[in-house]
């Protein structure tokens, strides 16, 4: 087991900038995701912790030393791929052990630890099949069992769920999260799946652009978006963002309060989660429904804000159907739950005032 820890970290491809310097501290034991788009920089980053793309500049620690300049082969790490990467000609058996044998480890220390690993892994009466003989969801077993019994440091996992069906992602997500918590092994987890970030994360690292826009525990992400972009990418349906006027330390939309502060006196981006929304017939907000979405438990209700024309959408509980297209109904913000944002950087009310 062991810390990592990102000093200032950047990555650059020739005159071009992917990573724009990334610090952060990953404690023993940790589960930590990187979260963001594609082209964002996450699977650069952990290629630099896993030694396969050099470090630009910064320093990466593993356990408290400096691994800028060992080999992959050196940082006692083990990774598990989106491709499973198994040896198509070798049995499970075969493709779990072959690190071990390749360290010439004696053959019943690797049956030992494969075996041990097979059984964390119900992988037990697979052992002798051939990867084409499993389904998804056994290869990314056994991947991952490859992973475990070289016993690493550092597990880094890089989009392993992304070949697998809903449902199995589902299943999968939550046996990883069980299985790192049962061997306490420090594990950082890339994904574009903001779903599987709020579910798996101790913490998260919500990237844009090379940038670490946020750095926190999902709830923290969740409720107190740092940036713009945190507050948008992450939660399903994403915010609602609207231009709202201030005045007076009221927040004004069409001349009508929805919010209070006390930071600004300037236009500002107000952030609603479309699950905040109270449906009021004397509530502020008037919105032009113009589709449903019946989900079974709740509804999203897709339409435009009376006189902005700017898209809003809705989470109620329960099934509503469209009765009238472009029927207009009255919803107030629940307390505290308005997020402000300045228009100028992006950033929270509250970080920005920081600066």
């Amino acid at each position: 087991m062991a810390t990592v820890t990102l000093k200032d970290v950047k990555k650059s491809f020739g005159e071009t900038d992917v990573i724009h310097g990334i610090s952060t501290e990953i404690a023993d034991g940790e589960f930590i995701v990187i979260v963001g788009p594609s082209g964002c920089g996450k699977s650069t980053l952990l290629r630099m912790v896993a030694g396969l793309e050099t470090v630009s500049s910064g320093d990466v620690e593993i356990g408290g030393e400096r691994a800028n300049d060992k080999e992959p082969m050196d940082r006692d790490i083990a990774m598990v791929f989106q491709n499973y990467a198994l040896y198509p000609h070798m049995s499970v058996r075969q493709n779990m052990g072959y690190g071990l044998k390749i360290a010439r480890l004696p053959k019943d220390e690797i049956n030992a630890k494969v075996e041990e690993a097979a059984r964390l892994l119900q992988l037990e009466a697979l052992l002798d099949r051939k990867p084409k003989q499993l389904s998804g969801g056994q290869r990314q077993r056994v991947a991952m069992g490859r992973a475990i019994v070289r016993q690493p440091a550092v597990f880094l996992f890089d989009e392993p769920l992304s070949n697998l069906d809903a449902k199995l992602r589902v299943q999968m997500r939550l046996e990883i999260r069980e299985l790192q918590a049962k061997l306490g092994i420090t594990s950082l987890y890339v994904t574009h799946d903001q779903v599987e970030a709020m579910t798996m994360a101790d913490r998260m690292i919500v990237m844009n652009g090379g940038i670490a826009e946020q750095i926190g525990t999902p709830l923290e992400v969740y409720e107190t978006p740092r940036t713009l972009f945190a507050a948008q990418f992450i939660g399903s349906p994403a915010m609602n963002i609207l231009d709202a006027e201030v005045k007076d330390g009221k927040v004004l939309l069409a001349g009508q309060q929805v919010a209070d502060t006390s930071r600004t006196d300037r236009p500002v981006k107000l952030g609603i989660r479309p699950e905040h929304m109270d449906l009021d017939p004397n509530g502020p907000i008037r919105v032009a429904i113009q589709m449903t979405e019946p989900l079974g438990a709740n509804t999203l209700l897709h339409g435009k804000i009376t006189g902005f024309g700017d898209a809003f959408t809705v989470s109620m509980q329960g099934v509503h159907l469209l009765t009238e297209k472009n029927r207009e109904m009255q919803f107030s913000v629940q307390p505290g739950k308005a997020h402000l944002f300045d228009p100028e950087t992006g950033l929270r009310l509250e970080e920005a005032a920081k600066l």
